[in-house]
């Protein structure tokens, strides 16, 4: 039959445990600083004698005179009459030793390990066997200008007792051990009975029952936590009374709304759903998903799945004020629904899907319209085109009218597919941005692809163009729509710019987010009243001079369309010097 542990059992055991190793720690501590202390003390004494011992060689000049063999004469001056006394030069010549006669005929004592601590240190000290008088003794050398004064006593048992220290210490701590377990004894005594009160309450309340204050308490601190805690439980069970209703009203607010909502842990566990989350996984999913967890493992929702082990697998803190998010939409049966995904700071996440059918619908219809005016433009320009060529090849009037008039019809005709390209890319980065594929994309690459496309207009034109990206810039991008973006800078330089002029592109800054980029010219620049204009769709500075040189007026908004579409930003300033800069921004990732 098992022992049932007591509450003053328990800790009268934890107290013996925890008191035995703070004993244990203290003892130890105070025998090594007992033991220090007394090191210490022979230590400065020997340190005295080689001090005494270095002033009397230093006053009496016995080192230049030759004559060290008179330090003999203190020994009947110090305070240990048998202290050895050995003086060593720099090299480890002996030159004298007050224990032995014949010191001269002493072996080198530069590497005694006394000496060498002197050599690093101030002053060194050793307990060892003598290999000249076959004694042990406790060395202590110090390093002085020209040579080492080592004094050293028997380590007898007169010195090992001055440094053994002493065990009244012991018998005080166990003394007071055995006073402080008999206290504790009586004060677990007092606390048997508030515990036992709080054991009946844990019970109660087990059951989630309401309990009344008890009266019974005692009058002191242990009495007050008791009744406190009491009525916080009162107070929290009434909480989670009020939470529960709160929570029942959130369910029916999520049953009635159109969007599907679901929470998940950061283990992927939902936590809470509405019925039409539920509907909405299993119409885009192939096959049946009898839970939303399953939906996690679709590959319909392949996006989301990368997303969410993207940021589980990321050991970078997410800050509450810069959740990640996630948006796209995919189309199945007809059907079109926006997913969004945000990531909280736990790591758990949030899922909603919204049936998008009707906007995209309409999204789709705009497109065709567009479309479809695309081809109306496109129907009597090759008709146009025919008569054209025709009239080249069937002329009855003067060969270089008919040519010159051809060719202006022709150019025209280019000129208006140029717009129908031009505004059908604005649209498709306006209205479905989402479809446009994106992948790693070398900067450096497609900048250098934009120059050998105008490398003979900018060498006709006498253009110097100077390119300032590092190696390896590399963002997550739309190769197409990043190669419009300098091709327009650069074709609107040549275009506008005049000649001799100077085209710069760098990548000035970069952070954990995003690349920013310059692009600038020595130009004619843009009149500051066009500035905040010049993104605007068909927005021309001069029609006469766009005309003339041809443009559609769209090249600047898909510009700013496309880097918009990258999560940048982008502005245009005049330079002091003369000259057009752009600045933006394109997202890494």
């Amino acid at each position: 039959m098992a022992i049932k542990k007591t509450f003053r059992g328990e800790i009268s055991l934890y107290f013996s445990l925890v008191f035995i190793l703070f004993t244990v720690a203290i003892l130890t501590f105070q025998y090594q600083r007992e033991k220090k202390y007394r090191t210490a003390q022979l230590e400065n004494t020997l340190d005295i004698v080689t001090k005494i011992t270095w002033r009397f060689i230093e006053q009496n000049h016995l080192a230049q005179d030759n004559k060290i063999d008179r330090v003999k004469e203190l020994q009947s001056l110090l305070p240990q009459p048998n202290t050895r006394i050995t003086v060593i030069d720099n090299n480890g010549k002996v030159l004298f030793d007050s224990f032995v006669d014949d010191y001269q005929l002493m072996e080198n004592h530069l590497m005694r390990p006394e000496i060498q601590k002197a050599i690093n240190s101030d002053f060194g000290s050793y307990i060892r066997r003598s290999s000249t008088t076959n004694q042990e003794f406790y060395y202590y050398a110090r390093h002085f200008q020209n040579y080492f004064i080592r004094a050293a006593l028997v380590y007898n048992i007169e010195v090992k007792t001055l440094l053994k220290t002493g065990s009244v210490y012991i018998i005080f701590v166990a003394g007071l051990f055995v006073l402080i377990g008999i206290l504790l004894f009586w004060v677990t005594g007092r606390l048997t009975d508030v515990i036992t009160k709080l054991k009946d309450f844990s019970i109660k309340a087990g059951k989630n029952e309401l309990v009344e204050i008890e009266n019974t308490f005692p009058e002191n601190e242990l009495g007050t936590i008791g009744r406190q805690i009491i009525q916080i439980y009162n107070k929290l069970k009434k909480t989670k009374d009020d939470l529960s209703n709160e929570k029942e009203k959130l369910f029916n607010h999520l049953d009635a709304l159109d969007e599907g909502i679901a929470f998940f842990s950061s283990e992927k566990v939902q936590t809470l759903s509405n019925s039409r989350f539920f509907q909405y996984v299993n119409l885009i999913s192939k096959k049946a998903v009898i839970s939303p967890e399953k939906m996690l493992k679709a590959k319909e929702f392949k996006n989301l799945i990368e997303f969410l082990n993207q940021h589980k697998n990321d050991i970078v803190k997410i800050a509450a004020e810069n959740l990640p998010k996630l948006e796209y939409t995919v189309s199945k049966n007809e059907k079109y629904f926006k997913i969004q995904s945000i990531i909280f700071a736990d790591k758990s996440f949030e899922v909603v899907i919204t049936d998008v059918t009707r906007l995209e619908k309409r999204r789709l219809l705009k497109q065709q319209l567009t479309s479809n005016i695309a081809h109306e433009l496109k129907t009597p320009l090759a008709s146009i085109k025919g008569y054209l060529e025709t009239i080249l090849e069937n002329s009855p009037m003067p060969e270089d009218k008919q040519k010159y008039f051809i060719e202006k019809a022709f150019n025209q005709s280019e000129r208006l597919t140029e717009l129908i390209n031009d505004v059908s890319l604005i649209n498709n980065i306006e209205d479905a941005g989402e479809l446009f594929e994106f992948i790693e994309v070398d900067i450096n690459k497609i900048v250098d692809d934009v120059y050998q496309n105008y490398a003979n207009r900018i060498e006709k034109n006498k253009i110097n163009f100077f390119i300032e990206i590092k190696p390896n810039t590399v963002i997550n991008g739309n190769e197409s729509l990043l190669f419009s973006i300098f091709q327009n800078f650069v074709e609107n330089s040549i275009q506008y710019g005049g000649t001799k002029i100077q085209i710069q592109i760098k990548c000035y800054h970069q952070d954990e987010k995003y690349y920013y980029f310059s692009y600038s010219d020595t130009g004619v620049g843009i009149p500051d009243t066009h500035l905040p204009r010049i993104f605007e769709r068909f927005y021309r500075i001069d029609h006469g001079r766009t005309r003339e040189k041809g443009g559609t007026g769209l090249g600047l908004a898909i510009v700013k369309n496309a880097v918009q579409l990258h999560k940048g930003e982008i502005s245009v300033k005049n330079n002091p010097n003369g000259g057009t800069e752009f600045l933006f921004s394109l997202s890494k990732k």
